[in-house]
């Protein structure tokens, strides 16, 4: 049998009271949907997940992405643009999966709660396969009552028949698929709930245990707290790694400098771009991870790699520091050259080289120093870079 997750990214959040809409918060530097897409990834029962994000959020989609570790991206779908409700976010993403061809089961999870766990899945997948339609629930707690216009109490419910709904939710592909459809030939775009739709279109829906921390972070109080719970689970130490690069100018009328085409009177030789901000950055992640250094992994004697874009040597290095459970806290660079000067292109650096390691352009530094006219740079021969890069990792990483 095989289990396909929708994983719905395309709201808005205007609640979490934050610029960014709430998936793409960072939390303890990760984003929630990178958080959250973790799990599914990492689940082995699940053959493929569909991410389905707002069409505005292209950049910080390609940025969660960078986060996730390149071994889970293979079973990650291109992602796919929601609609103007839930519902019509959910209904895209089954579409998506159908042409690619329709997978037994599919569960659907919310974006913003990070927290669900492999245990969670298993029993949605579990209930899915005995009732064909299951939902995560929990029993509530406190008493619900109805108010009237007034507010007046109207009416107490039985407490002991209620449950507050959750995600993942799973279903018989065909049957939510056909739900879904008719809902929508019907004209109703209303549920923002799939049991609740799939129950209207004559579906028996069950409900499975659900679990009390797989909450979904809506207001700002919730993401503090989710700050506080991730510190409290995870020990890491702080380290720092540094970098250098240098390359000699030769024949050209450019230089790539942090992301960056650079019009300038000379090139540089090198294998690769020849970009020295990225490159030294590059060691100094991989410095900080202890896990060698460029050349270890983009060997200049592969051909591969001749005339690469650096943006990939810097990516790949997060990327392997977050595999390993880290946290990018911080990137300073130097530049030692006479020319180009590189004050005019500052921000615009420090903005590619945050989109390229998917941080905050806060967390990025750029400068730049000639030698006073000594040695090589100051013989306008060649340009180089000096970097540092603070991660925090977990006590002992793999």
């Amino acid at each position: 049998m095989t289990v396909a997750a929708v994983i719905v990214a395309a709201g808005r959040g205007h609640r979490a009271g934050r610029l960014a809409p709430k998936q793409y918060v960072p939390i303890c530097g990760r984003s929630v949907l990178a958080r959250t897409l973790d799990v599914f990834l990492s689940n082995s029962e699940i053959a493929s997940v569909q991410p389905v994000i707002h069409a505005a959020d292209a950049d910080a989609y390609a940025a969660v992405v960078r986060e996730l570790a390149p071994s889970e991206v293979a079973r990650l779908r291109p992602a796919v643009h929601g609609g103007e409700t839930r519902q019509a976010s959910v209904l895209h993403g089954l579409d998506a999966l159908a042409a690619a061809g329709d997978p037994d089961m599919v569960l659907v999870h919310d974006a913003a709660r990070p927290f669900v766990t492999n245990a969670l899945i298993a029993r949605a997948i579990a209930s899915a396969r005995r009732h064909g339609a299951a939902t995560a629930a929990i029993p509530v707690t406190d008493t619900i009552q109805t108010v009237d216009e007034t507010g007046t109490v109207a009416d107490t419910l039985p407490r002991d028949r209620l449950r507050a709904i959750q995600t993942p939710q799973s279903f018989s592909f065909v049957r939510l698929v056909a739900a879904h459809r008719a809902a929508a030939a019907a004209g109703i775009d209303g549920f923002g709930d799939d049991g609740a739709l799939a129950a209207w279109a004559g579906v028996a829906v069950t409900v499975f245990p659900g679990d009390p921390a797989n909450v979904k972070l809506t207001h700002p109080s919730d993401f503090e707290a989710a700050e506080r719970r991730i510190q409290g689970s995870q020990t890491l130490i702080t380290r720092l790694g540094t970098g250098f690069d240098v390359h000699a100018f030769g024949l050209g009328d450019h230089i790539w400098l942090g992301g960056l085409r650079l019009a300038h009177g000379r090139g540089v030789q090198a294998h690769s771009d020849g970009d020295v901000v990225l490159h030294a950055l590059t060691d100094a992640v991989l410095g900080a991870l202890a896990d060698g250094d460029i050349g270890t992994h983009f060997p200049p004697s592969d051909p591969q790699w001749r005339g690469a874009t650096s943006d990939r040597f810097l990516a790949f290095a997060v990327d392997r520091l977050r595999a390993a459970g880290g946290i990018l806290d911080h990137l300073d660079a130097t530049v030692l050259c006479e020319a180009p000067r590189i004050g005019p292109h500052r921000e615009a650096m420090r903005a590619r080289i945050a989109e390229i390691a998917g941080i905050g352009i806060g967390q990025v530094s750029i400068k730049a120093t000639t030698t006073e006219q000594l040695g090589f740079v100051g013989r306008r021969e060649g340009i180089a870079a000096q970097a540092a890069a603070t991660v925090r990792v977990p006590v002992n990483p793999a």
